[in-house]
């Protein structure tokens, strides 16, 4: 009759987990004395008489001496995922980049050669700015550098060390104009006179800016341009250089410059004139050697003007289209014609008797 013992006018009990034979079974088998807040369900059935509540006043113990329970431990395995395989589209292929490797190192032509068009371009280009920068004063100076001068920017590479040739010599002259003047101070002091002393500052005063701006400057600019008509300007006038060069060097008495001819005269047998005669022979020395490099330097730069085949037609042509078509030359050519005719003129207007 246990299946009656059920209420009919109740809820039915399908969905009740209480009616589970197995849950009932569980509960009355629980202990009088325990109450369902002490009971744990996931103690061992045959031990929960016997084993202790664990609450706040009895906490568990793991990893202890009598301890009957541990943490879960996952264990790591060693089975290593597989990378997904992703298919790539002829598009999507990577293609192996090629080492970057270091481009050969360009000869010595090459180099040069790309020099010359650095210069050339940065000659020609309307932007670069040209401050005079010669002579080198300082600023605070009152004098003002007056001319523009760069070998490494202006000159070809193939030209550059024939004009720093040039230019030491230049140099050299100047400091033999020093020596010269040093000297006649020497000599006006052993009693030979004022002239010399004298006109030894003039020829510094005068040959060493003139030698500059008459055959340095053109040189210069024949370089820099390719100029024929530069080049036969400093021909002109370093052949005078070098002839008034031989001359300093003779010496010739009253010619104001302390050469061989004046060097012997002063040895007179004293102990001065042995000091004074070695100073001019040094003097001498310098005004031969500054002559031995003119001749040199005059016939190498003649050697490589015809070398480019520039001639005297160029140099004209040159003169023509660059001097007569100046600007400044055409309107004091102008005035120096309209005062002629006006001249003319005004003599034809004369009554005549």
């Amino acid at each position: 009759m246990s299946g009656f013992d059920e209420n009919p006018f109740g809820e039915p009990a399908l969905n009740d987990p209480f009616s589970d034979p197995a849950v009932r079974q569980a509960a009355s088998s629980t202990p009088a004395n325990r109450g369902i807040e002490d009971y744990n369900p996931f103690a061992d059935q045959g031990s929960q008489g016997a084993t202790q509540v664990r609450g706040a006043s009895n906490p568990p113990i793991y990893g202890g001496v009598g301890a009957t329970q541990q943490p879960a431990t996952l264990q790591p395995t060693n089975q290593e995922v597989p990378p997904p395989n992703y298919t790539r589209s002829a598009q999507q292929t990577v293609t192996p980049t090629p080492a970057v490797t270091s481009p050969p190192a360009p000869d010595r032509r090459q180099e040069d050669e790309w020099k010359a068009r650095r210069d050339e371009e940065m000659r020609n280009t309307p932007y670069y700015a040209r401050r005079n920068n010669w002579p080198p004063l300082p600023e605070k100076c009152c004098f003002q550098p007056c001319v523009y001068q760069d070998i490494d920017v202006d000159i070809p590479a193939d030209f550059q060390k024939i004009v720093r040739q040039l230019y030491y010599l230049w140099m050299f002259h100047g400091c033999v104009m020093v020596l010269n003047v040093v000297g006649g101070f020497a000599l006006l002091l052993y009693g030979q006179g004022f002239s010399t002393f004298g006109l030894a500052i003039l020829y510094l005063l005068l040959f060493t800016p003139f030698s500059f701006l008459c055959w340095y400057r053109p040189a210069y600019k024949a370089f820099r341009s390719d100029s024929s008509f530069n080049f036969m300007v400093f021909f002109f006038v370093f052949f005078f250089q070098f002839v008034v060069t031989v001359i300093q060097a003779l010496g010739i008495s009253g010619s104001g410059t302390c050469g061989i001819i004046i060097a012997i005269e002063a040895f007179d047998g004293t102990g001065l004139g042995v000091f004074i005669g070695i100073l001019l022979l040094i003097i001498a020395i310098g005004y031969a050697v500054a002559a031995v490099g003119d001749i040199l330097l005059l016939s190498k730069i003649h050697r490589i003007y015809r070398s480019t085949g520039a001639s005297v037609a160029k140099a004209q042509q040159e003169f023509t289209s660059t001097f007569l078509r100046n600007e400044h030359v055409q309107n004091a050519a102008g005035n120096v014609a309209a005062s002629a005719v006006r001249s003319q003129m005004a003599n034809s207007n004369q009554p005549r008797y």
